[in-house]
């Protein structure tokens, strides 16, 4: 039996749909939703309230969309720090995204995105982070772990909340210290109705009016207890619990939270029309790059997969992970 598709939305009036090629977010303040081919999603950014209003926060999020609508890409970063340092790392980090915005390989989207975030850090900032890669045929997850805390996901059938467990082996140290480390992925399959949500650490090191942190498990008691029917609201939600149980309006702390939920509706899988859309957008792309202020042109994944699989529904289905 073929799940239903999720058709719950958003509230936000703003709400925004992903278009081909897009890389949409940034590390000012928001809370709005994002529509996109197979996935919803909702983000909360607060900047720390100490920060410069002129600038962004150490929180940085992005989405990013393919040419094909295949390959999703989400990044949630904290970089140490705040003000126009961490400004001009959130718009390098928005170069690296659009350039790697066709890649399928998550392996070696991060790996270069840590050579490359050493070379924007100069000045010893560092990051944790999150890179997910959504494969749309198929609902399928990659994911790599930069020393950030870990994302939790829903289950809507069980309607169980865990850990993501990551057990690539790799050592996933922050972004920036070491240009030589090598991030391995670990995956996830996920099906229509189910949630994975990313989160900044001022989540698990709010504070009760006790003084204690709430922590990882104290952070899965609290998403327990809360009905994820709507993501927007969860998010919403646990804003509201951390305040209560801290007895402050302000976290100590940049706050970010990213909900991602299959919606089972309009995925590409390839076709003829997919992969000539595609030629065309790449096109049009390319024109644009060469302009003077040019956005840097995403180049796709010279693999058999990436290519033949716009245009053919039988080799995205072959190779579901798209790598």
């Amino acid at each position: 039996m073929t799940p239903e598709p999720v058709t719950t939305r958003p509230a936000s009036p703003e709400l925004h749909t992903m278009h081909c090629m897009e890389v949409w977010g940034g590390n000012r303040e928001i809370d709005n939703g994002v529509v996109m081919p197979g996935l919803d999603a909702w983000v909360y950014a607060r900047p720390y309230k100490g920060s410069d209003e002129t600038s962004g926060g150490g929180d940085v999020h992005y989405v990013s969309s393919c040419a094909t609508g295949r390959i999703t890409r989400v990044l949630i970063a904290d970089v140490a720090g705040h003000g126009e340092g961490v400004d001009q790392l959130a718009r390098g980090l928005r170069v690296l995204m659009r350039k790697f915005i066709n890649y399928t390989d998550q392996t070696r989207f991060v790996n270069r995105l840590n050579r490359e975030f050493h070379e924007l850090s100069r000045d010893c900032k560092f990051a944790t982070a999150v890179v997910l890669t959504y494969w749309g045929p198929n609902g399928h997850l990659s994911v790599c772990n930069a020393g950030h805390p870990r994302p939790l996901v829903y289950r809507a059938q069980s309607r169980q909340w865990s850990f993501l467990r990551d057990e690539s082996g790799a050592d996933n140290i922050p972004l920036g210290i070491d240009p030589g480390t090598v991030y391995g992925p670990y995956e996830l399959r996920t099906k229509v109705g189910d949630i994975v949500l990313l989160y900044t650490d001022a989540l698990i090191e709010a504070r009760g009016t006790d003084g204690k942190l709430l922590g990882e498990e104290g952070l899965l008691a609290l998403v327990r207890t809360l009905d994820a029917a709507d993501p927007g609201a969860l998010i919403h939600e646990i804003v509201e619990r951390l305040r209560s149980m801290s007895g402050s309006a302000d976290a100590d702390d940049d706050v970010t939270m990213l909900a991602l939920r299959n919606n089972g509706v309009g995925a590409s899988v390839g076709g003829l029309g997919t992969g000539l859309r595609a030629g065309w957008d790449l096109t049009r792309a390319l024109a644009g790059s060469l302009k003077p202020g040019g956005k840097v042109m995403g180049f796709p994944q010279m693999t058999w997969t990436n290519f033949a699989g716009a245009f053919s529904k039988r080799i995205n289905k072959r190779f579901g992970k798209g790598g």
